[in-house]
């Protein structure tokens, strides 16, 4: 089983997206996905010109891994465009809000007995009601 990806900052808002050629109706078409946080990777990369470091850094992963979601995203893209597919911008594991801090892998379950929490050190939000 694969461990569960990581959230991802993304500063696009959410929203119900598509794109589809011209002169054919949806119906006939095929539907290609673009998640939200490979929107975000175009977004940065390509529109606002970021290194992928710096934009890596944005989102709030590696390079390596923002690299893997950049490759997908403009492969979703190119297949959406060349073979005449619907584009959808779907969810993801994301956080909507470029400084909307992660949620805290301890609080986000609700606490856990003997585990201490670092979130004002590492930028983690707790849930609404927890206390000290």
């Amino acid at each position: 089983m694969p461990r569960p990806e990581k959230l991802r900052r993304v500063g696009c808002p959410a929203g119900a997206r598509a794109f589809k050629p011209v002169g054919r109706p949806v119906r006939e078409l095929e539907v290609e996905e673009l998640r939200l946080d490979e929107l975000e990777a175009l977004r940065l990369s390509d529109l606002e010109g970021l290194y992928q470091e710096t934009a890596a850094l944005r989102m709030g992963v590696s390079r390596p891994t923002f690299a893997r979601i950049l490759a997908r995203a403009r492969t979703a893209v190119a297949r959406a465009l060349v073979e005449q597919r619907v584009l959808v911008v779907g969810d993801g594991p994301v956080v909507v809000g470029a400084d909307r801090p992660f949620p805290c892998p301890v609080h986000a379950g609700g606490g856990r007995r003997g585990r201490g929490c670092r979130c004002h050190r590492r930028g983690h939000m707790r849930p609404q009601g927890e206390n000290d």
